[in-house]
C-alpha cells in the first residue's frame, strides 16, 4: 500500500514533497484551509488534504533521546500539512503502510480524545509529573487545529494539571492561546520556542509550503514576548548553502521581536527524507544540488544522515564546526546565548483532586 514517488504534477502544486500518495481511505473530513500568512492565489493546490480518526488509547509517548530536552510528548496529529521537505518525521507515515511524500502532509491522523487521554493519564497515581513536549514529531499548531482545537484543550489540561510543557511551532497561530500559556507561565509551567528556517519568503514558501510566513512567525514571537511569556527562536534546520548564511540575521530578527534565546539544528536526512530531499533540490535549485548534497556528506561522516546521539543535531567536521562556530557569536552578539528557563512541577495538582480549581 506504500506510494511510489513520482516527478512533479499539477496535484502536488503547493506541498513540499513532488510524490502523489496512491491509498485511499474513509476519511473524516475535508479541508481547504488557506497557508497561514500567505496571500490567496491561483495556484492553490488541487490535492486536498484528507483527515482519518487516529484511534489512540493513550496521548502521551516517551523516549530516550539525550537530544531532545524532553523524555515524554504529546502529539494530537500524525502526519503534518506543513509539508517541510526536510521534515525528520516523514518516515514515521510509513508505519502506517503510507509514503514519506505526499501522505504524510495530505493524510493526517486525528487523536480526537488527545484532551480526555491526557486528562485520564495524568489523572493516574503512576504519573510522576514532568516535563512535556509539544511538537516533538509533528507541529501542534498545523492547519486543522484552527478548527479542531485539540492542542489548546491539551494545554487546558495541563494548566489545570499545573503540569510544565514545552512548545515548538512554526505556526503564528500558538498567540491564539494565550490565555491559557500565561496561566501556565504563572506556575513556572511553560516556554514556547517559534522554528525559523529563513526569512526570505520565496524560499520558505518552497521549502514549508504550508506553514507560517517568516513575517508570521516573528509577529508571534513579539506578541508572546509582549504578553510576558519565555519566548525563544530554534534555528532548524540549518541546510548547507540554502539557508546558513542567515543565522546572523535570523538572530537578530527574533532578538528585535523579543526572543530570549535560541538554539539551532543541523539538516538531517532518515530514512526516504534522504530521496525526497533530493528531488526537490533537483527540481527547486538543481544549480545547488550538488553543493549542498557535498557539504552534508562532508558534515555526516560522507553520509546524508547520521542517527548517532550527540552529533545527529549538529553534525561533525570544519563545516559543523564552522556553523556552530557562526552561531554562537550572533548569538552572543544579540543576547540570546542564554540557556532556556527551567521548568518546575512542583505545583502539580493531579485531575480530580479536590483542591483543583476548574480553570477553563
Amino acid at each position: 500500500m506504500k506510494s511510489d514517488i513520482t516527478s512533479a504534477d499539477r496535484h502536488s502544486r503547493g506541498r513540499g514533497s513532488a510524490s502523489r500518495p496512491t491509498s485511499r481511505f474513509l476519511p473524516l473530513r475535508y479541508e481547504a484551509l488557506p497557508p497561514d500568512g500567505w496571500e490567496e492565489d491561483e495556484d492553490r493546490p488541487a490535492l486536498q488534504t484528507r483527515f482519518f480518526r487516529d484511534a489512540a488509547r493513550s496521548i502521551i509517548t516517551c523516549n530516550e533521546s539525550p537530544d531532545v530536552g524532553f523524555d515524554a510528548g504529546i502529539n494530537p496529529y500524525r502526519g503534518c500539512e506543513h509539508g517541510c521537505i526536510y521534515c525528520y518525521a516523514r518516515p514515521s507515515h510509513e508505519y502506517l503502510d503510507l509514503s514519506a511524500g505526499l501522505d504524510f502532509e495530505s493524510m493526517i491522523f486525528v487523536k480526537e480524545e488527545a484532551p480526555e487521554l491526557l486528562r485520564e493519564e495524568l489523572s493516574r497515581k503512576s504519573w510522576e509529573p514532568r516535563l512535556l513536549g509539544m511538537s516533538g514529531v509533528t507541529d501542534c499548531y498545523q492547519p486543522i487545529e484552527r478548527r479542531l482545537q485539540l492542542t489548546r484543550r491539551c494545554l487546558q489540561v495541563l494548566a489545570e494539571a499545573r503540569n510544565p510543557v514545552s512548545l515548538i511551532t512554526k505556526s503564528g497561530l500558538v498567540t491564539r492561546d494565550l490565555d491559557v500559556l500565561s496561566e501556565l507561565h504563572k506556575f513556572g509551567a511553560v516556554r514556547i520556542g517559534i522554528s525559523l528556517t529563513t526569512l526570505n519568503g520565496q524560499l520558505a514558501r518552497q521549502l514549508e509550503p504550508r506553514a507560517a510566513s517568516p513575517e508570521r512567525r516573528l509577529a508571534a514571537i513579539r506578541k508572546l514576548a509582549a504578553a510576558g511569556l519565555p519566548v525563544g527562536v530554534n534555528v532548524a534546520p540549518v541546510i548547507p548553502k540554502l539557508t546558513d548564511e542567515e543565522i546572523p540575521s535570523i538572530l537578530a530578527a527574533a532578538a528585535e521581536a523579543g526572543a530570549t534565546w535560541a538554539g539551532y539544528e543541523f539538516l538531517r536526512l532518515p530514512h526516504g527524507v534522504q530521496e525526497l530531499f533530493t528531488e526537490w533540490l533537483e527540481r527547486c535549485y538543481p544549480d545547488r544540488c550538488e553543493a549542498v548534497l557535498a557539504r552534508l556528506r562532508a558534515s555526516r561522516d560522507g553520509h546524508l544522515n547520521d542517527s548517532r546521539f550527540g552529533s545527529r543535531m549538529s553534525g561533525t567536521g570544519p563545516y559543523a564546526e564552522l556553523i556552530g562556530g557562526m552561531f554562537r557569536l550572533a548569538a552572543r552578539r544579540h543576547g540570546l546565548d542564554r540557556p532556556m528557563p527551567d521548568l518546575t512541577a512542583k505545583h502539580f495538582l493531579r485531575p480530580g483532586d479536590p483542591r483543583q480549581p476548574t480553570l477553563f
